[in-house]
């Protein structure tokens, strides 16, 4: 199927999108407030019936190689002898307001742990003010701060034997994610491979306890591949959450060389599929995608196609950026254009919603304030 598909597109060159490509390009904020309306899938956005759309009416391979010839896909990274500066749109903002500092406050008294703030992301400030969209986001890290795995783009310490969960953290979570005044919120996990059920039932009481707090509270999981337990999948999946995210980091090619050895495309595939089958209907599933690691644009639209085969809802794509010079080399910085072309193929194949730019993280609050609005339109048509 995938070979069938790739030969399709190699050989549709559509001269349209050549002509008006650069009107597609959005800047920054191109993954915001202008992205299109999400609509629900129609038999006619299945796959198979995309093929023949894809090659008249998408971003195609040939253009992302017009791209690299051009020298328009990628800017290319420094080195000791060679230091180059990063690419204008790679600039950090700096995080600040008063819903920021109080975020902050809390998370410190309560001795709570954030993505956000162990990856040093630049969308920290804006996500958790609410920014442009008014959604204001955090992404809460639980069962601790160390992780059982070592995966090579990742800064969170790692042990074989971590310091046990805390018994009282999903009651501290939920009460402190409650008093925020959250729209929409992200729980994630370290890996906890030492742990019986692998740290699946702390994560499912956790979202349990913030619904019942907060029952209109949107709730995303970001969870680990559990080691393909189905068991494991089905609980956090059944908890009351409404997106369902396990993230694939990278291409199918180069996952040995991202992740740790135990994580594998298949596995988390599997993951994403069992959470789709056994979650309540409207649930969401979400995965992401870095770039810069190595990849071509040939293995990312293959793995785009095998995502949506999966029948993953939403699917993001950022800019890999090193956490410090003990982990992974960056191999290139993509470009804006670049991006919004993968945005654009992401949408028709089907994704009900496509986040990718450079300074997107999987868990970004633009794409969150449309993931918000998704649910909400779904659940007013449903209940009319």
């Amino acid at each position: 199927m995938n070979s069938r598909f790739t030969t399709l597109i190699f050989r549709s060159l559509k001269s349209s999108h050549r002509t008006h490509h650069h009107h597609h390009f959005l800047l920054p904020q191109f993954f915001s407030s202008s992205a299109p309306t999400p609509t629900s899938t129609s038999p006619s956005q299945t796959l198979e019936g995309l093929r023949h759309r894809l090659a008249a009416e998408s971003p195609t391979l040939g253009d992302f190689i017009r791209l690299q010839s051009e020298n328009e896909y990628s800017v290319e990274v420094g080195t000791k002898k060679k230091p180059l500066p990063k690419p204008k749109w790679m600039k950090e903002a700096i995080p600040g307001g008063e819903k920021y500092t109080h975020i902050k406050k809390k998370l410190r008294e309560l001795k709570l742990h954030t993505v956000c703030e162990e990856a040093k992301c630049p969308n920290l400030g804006e996500c958790w003010s609410g920014g442009e969209t008014g959604t204001a986001t955090a992404t809460i890290m639980i069962l601790g701060d160390t992780c059982t795995r070592g995966c090579r783009f990742c800064n969170v310490k790692t042990s074989r034997t971590p310091p046990p969960p805390d018994p009282s953290e999903p009651s501290n979570v939920a009460e402190a994610i409650a008093s925020w005044g959250l729209d929409y919120v992200v729980i994630t996990s370290v890996d906890r491979d030492d742990l019986p059920d692998q740290g699946s039932g702390h994560f499912a009481e956790t979202v349990q306890k913030l619904k019942a707090l907060k029952p209109n509270m949107l709730i995303e999981a970001l969870v680990p591949d559990f080691r393909g337990d189905p068991g494991c999948v089905e609980k956090v999946a059944k908890s009351g959450l409404d997106v369902f995210a396990h993230n694939i980091e990278t291409v199918e090619e180069l996952q040995r060389v991202v992740r740790d050895h135990r994580a594998n495309f298949k596995q988390s595939m599997d993951v994403l599929m069992m959470a789709k089958d056994c979650a309540p209907a409207g649930t969401l599933t979400k995965t992401s995608v870095m770039l810069g690691c190595g990849e071509t644009p040939d293995q990312v639209v293959k793995t785009m196609e095998k995502v949506r085969a999966a029948g993953v809802d939403v699917m993001t794509f950022g800019q890999y950026m090193r956490p410090t010079k003990r982990h992974m080399p960056v191999s290139e910085y993509i470009t804006p254009e670049a991006f919004e072309n993968y945005r654009v193929l992401g949408m028709e194949m089907g994704f009900r919603y496509v986040a990718s730019g450079p300074m997107v993280s999987s868990s970004y609050k633009a794409g969150e304030f449309y993931i918000k609005s998704m649910i909400e339109s779904d659940r007013a048509a449903s209940s009319v």
